[in-house]
């Protein structure tokens, strides 16, 4: 009579990918879902969600999302549609492209930045298109 049918773990953890330390990727990542990375990506990332690059974390490529936190390192060109938060111990270089900014003081931020509230998205191959809305 009261069964509840049992949640997958992904339906527990919010569907979040995470990415542990002391991993290397080499190539391109493609989620629909949120993203924790603690391990090291060498290549672009893609998400309809949120990536957060832990304090161990690093990312050199690019990246393009809805939301990001960065704690660890970036080196590249990163594509935020709404906040990007880079926290004191960050180290972000190259260039940014978000809707809204967030930088915490002693944070090594060394890019170019413009911030647009309207944020398209761009293809890899250089299209533009709209942003997607949930």
């Amino acid at each position: 009579m009261f069964e509840k049918s049992p949640k997958t773990y992904t339906d527990l953890l919010g569907k979040t990918n995470r990415i542990v330390e002391a991993t290397t990727i080499t190539g391109d990542i493609n989620s629909p879902a949120d993203f924790r990375l603690d391990g090291h990506l060498i290549g672009n990332f893609k998400s309809k969600g949120k990536i957060v690059i832990g304090p161990a974390g690093s990312v050199k490529g690019d990246i393009i999302c809805k939301s990001a936190d960065i704690e660890g390192k970036f080196e590249g060109k990163i594509q935020v549609a709404e906040i990007l938060n880079i926290k004191s111990k960050a180290s972000i270089h190259g260039e940014v492209l978000c809707g809204k900014l967030s930088v915490e003081p002693g944070a090594e931020f060394s890019a170019t930045c413009v911030m647009k509230t309207n944020l398209k998205q761009t293809s890899h191959d250089g299209q533009s298109k709209p942003e997607e809305t949930n």
